[in-house]
């Protein structure tokens, strides 16, 4: 990216600052944002990741990954928003006309867009598990067909994609104010509430404890080049890095909402989240396997399939059981949320619609597209891209390929257009910028080398 002349920069102050809905304050800001960082990456990736990668050792890094590149990255994005109070497509151009920035903006932007139709339907899944257990068919879901049956009939799947889809398109027609902030309010402290009951729960099963060790206290004899590179992936998915939502949600936070601050406060509450779902998973899936790390698979057969056989071995499994699945939905709706107010940001920005034909825009994109990966496991089952199933292309492709790059672009963008000093002026307009030093360096040298790194380990050439 060329250095962009001063002209370039638009702060929005003319156009936008007048007319963009804001957050309440720094809670709604905190909330709201580590609504969109606590998802399905928490709940099922990290525990996964974690019994893969040494337990403890991995935790470790995966803590010392956030305060640095992760703090860095989201300080960027959450600055760029409020800097120009624009999505990322106008965020990027304000500060270069390039046509690799316009592709750095577009790419943000384009992201959520892909993301939030195969989320919504895993989290269709997930509301047909938490009404399974409602009705106490606690002996059903721990069945080996019961997941693969139910994604593999066209009407049920599309049936529980539809119903978790039309609760994220009520939040978005609400507003930022009465819709996104409202309901992150809400629902992050009962997930708090239900994820501590569930831990809580799970910790004191018999033979938890090996789990509680095992995650919990750092073994450098499990150390391996792996830990740290599957640690930095896994800050993608846990503080909403490269999604252009930090850009979005950066945009609604008003000027005298200390940045530094809040970016540490969700930090600390996401990692505590996934500190709390590794107590949830861990420890009970030890107690239930005898000790076998290996019993903690990827993706859907950890979360409806090895869990779910779980709770159907505890005493008080169905309510157990239930909680989970509770806060689970709780935190793939305010994710699935974040990524449609994202993209519903970028139709009021870039084509000048209204909130009412953005979000019916938005709404389409999901439908759309969720329908594919929804029928990707039945009908549609003979549909491979690459190799790969409709919803596991998606997933490769925004998260394995598109994510580092843009996160890249974002970079580059800081430190070729619109310069470290900016950031930090913008910063200091309510924070004193304790990190600052942290930050440049970072920003400048380290998270490119990490960006390339994960990409380089998605497509297969580390690892």
């Amino acid at each position: 990216m060329a250095k962009a002349k001063e002209p370039y920069f638009d702060d929005g102050a003319n156009v936008t600052s007048q007319t963009r809905a804001n957050f309440s304050g720094k809670l709604g800001y905190v909330l709201a944002t580590a609504g969109s960082a606590v998802g399905l990456g928490n709940i099922w990736r990290f525990p996964y990741l974690a019994a893969k990668h040494g337990g403890g050792v991995f935790l470790l890094m995966y803590l010392i990954i956030a305060v640095t590149f992760g703090y860095t990255m989201m300080m960027s994005e959450n600055a760029l928003g409020r800097m120009t109070r624009k999505s990322p497509v106008g965020a990027f151009r304000a500060f270069s006309k390039s046509k690799l920035a316009g592709c750095g903006g577009w790419l943000n932007a384009i992201i959520p867009m892909l993301i939030m139709p195969y989320y919504s339907v895993i989290g269709g899944w997930v509301v047909k598990y938490l009404y399974e257990f409602t009705r106490g068919n606690v002996k059903a879901t721990a069945q080996d067909s019961f997941f693969t049956g139910f994604i593999s009939d066209d009407a049920s799947a599309e049936l529980w994609f539809i119903i978790f889809a039309l609760m994220v398109v009520v939040v978005i027609f609400a507003g930022v104010e009465n819709g996104v902030e409202r309901i992150s309010k809400i629902m992050m402290p009962l997930l708090v509430l239900l994820a501590l009951i569930v831990a809580v729960y799970s910790m004191t099963r018999p033979g938890a404890i090996e789990g509680i060790k095992y995650f919990l206290i750092p073994d450098f004899k499990n150390f391996t080049w792996m830990s740290v590179v599957a640690a930095l992936g896994q800050s993608f998915y846990s503080l909403s890095i490269a999604m252009g939502i930090l850009v979005t949600y950066g945009s609604y936070m008003k000027k005298d909402v200390d940045i530094e601050k809040a970016t540490g406060q969700v930090i600390l509450f996401d990692s505590g989240i996934a500190i709390m779902a590794g107590l949830m998973i861990i420890p009970a899936v030890f107690a239930f396997s005898g000790g076998d790390p290996n019993a903690l698979n990827a993706g859907p057969s950890l979360m409806f399939i090895t869990i779910p056989k779980v709770f159907a071995s505890m005493g008080l499994g169905r309510w157990a059981g239930f909680i989970f699945f509770l806060l689970v939905l709780f935190a793939a709706l305010t994710s699935a949320i974040s990524l449609a107010e994202t993209s519903t940001s970028t139709f009021q920005d870039e084509l000048g619609w209204s909130r009412r034909r953005s979000t019916l825009a938005v709404t389409l994109i999901m439908f759309g597209l969720g329908t594919l990966s929804s029928l990707g496991y039945s009908s549609l089952s003979f549909v491979k891209i690459f190799g790969m199933q409709i919803l596991d292309f998606f997933d490769f492709a925004t998260n394995s390929v598109m994510m580092p790059i843009a996160a890249f672009a974002l970079c580059m963008l800081v430190t070729r257009c619109v310069g470290v000093k900016r950031i930090a002026d913008e910063v200091k307009l309510s924070s004193k910028f304790r990190m600052e030093k942290m930050y440049s360096l970072v920003v400048r040298y380290i998270a490119p080398i990490f960006v390339i790194i994960i990409l380089l380990s998605s497509l297969g050439f580390i690892g």
